[in-house]
């Protein structure tokens, strides 16, 4: 289905691209390396079996959950083509 001056299967191109980019953030805020063995934040030990599990693992369940709470900016990328989105 063409749409205006877009190419048969541009909004689908965007729609994947728009994916892509949030799957590369995301895994760019996975950490990495050793496990610590205590919280970062409440210095809680955190079970090895956490530590197994997730590599590179910094908080316990606990503070990890109070982060996952807060609300994440995702960066308000522009994908759409029509001319009105632009003007927001």
């Amino acid at each position: 289905m063409a749409s205006g001056w877009a190419r048969d299967g541009a909004v689908q191109d965007q729609i994947d691209a728009s994916i892509e980019d949030a799957i590369k953030r995301v895994r760019s805020n996975l950490a990495t390396g050793e496990s610590a063995r205590y919280c970062e934040e409440c210095e809680a030990a955190i079970p090895e079996e956490r530590r197994e599990a997730i590599p590179g693992v910094q908080l316990c369940v606990a503070c990890q959950s109070s982060h996952e709470e807060k609300p994440v900016d995702t960066g308000g990328i522009n994908r759409r083509g029509s001319k009105g989105s632009q003007l927001r």
